[in-house]
């Protein structure tokens, strides 16, 4: 009995702290409870809106169109991201281009996947939708207020959000990013309407690199 007294103790202390390891999950990106609805509305004499819905803690249903109108477009959140998302209403940008479109942004609370949608407010717009933003809700990075960046893996692309200039910095080759995992090759990013700057994985190695920019 008391040679296997020790290894009893051993084996208690090694399952007591892999349970306290294992139980402390990694915690998500923000609140992943929507609980109450939410409605975005521009300053242009239609009022257009966006009226977004919640159900069981997520997105349900989005609605858009002018208060002027009456009742407007309509569809279900997760079919028009094309994929499921949870979201919290203080990291969630929408910004009108008067009766235009409006721009959502956004992060995935689980994944912190960056999302940005151009919701067209005119029968003849197109819809938008990039699954790839470097969103500024993330602490890591920063980018201007009015601007929006977002990446293809190879490049770092910054879009004026009321008129759509662009500007592109380039990584020199496909990173192979993973936006549910970015930070993995894409560390930070800042932004501002004249200069880029980034920290990203190229290989094995990190690589600072920056780039002064002309939207246009």
């Amino acid at each position: 009995m008391k040679i296997l007294l020790p290894a009893i103790a051993v084996t208690l202390l090694a399952w007591s702290f892999s349970s306290c390891t294992s139980s402390s999950a990694p915690a998500s990106f923000c609140d992943t409870c929507l609980k109450d609805s939410l409605k975005f509305e521009g300053d242009h004499p239609l009022r257009p809106y966006v009226y977004i819905t919640a159900k069981d803690c997520r997105p349900d249903s989005i609605g858009w169109n002018f208060e002027e109108y009456g009742s407007g477009k309509k569809s279900s959140f997760e079919d028009l991201i094309g994929m499921p998302v949870s979201i919290h209403k203080e990291q969630f940008t929408c910004v009108f281009q008067d009766t235009s479109y409006a721009w959502l942004v956004f992060s995935d609370c689980f994944s912190s996947r960056g999302i940005q949608v151009h919701l067209p407010l005119t029968l003849s717009g197109k819809l938008n939708i990039r699954r790839s933003g470097i969103n500024s809700f993330d602490p890591k990075f920063s980018i201007d207020k009015g601007l929006i960046a977002y990446s293809d893996g190879g490049n770092i692309f910054v879009e004026e959000l009321t008129t759509g200039k662009k500007a592109t910095m380039t990584f020199g080759q496909d990173i192979g990013t993973n936006f549910d995992a970015v930070h993995e090759t894409i560390d930070s990013v800042s932004v501002t309407p004249t200069h880029v700057w980034a920290k990203v994985k190229i290989g094995n190695d990190w690589k600072e690199l920056q780039k002064n920019i002309e939207l246009k």
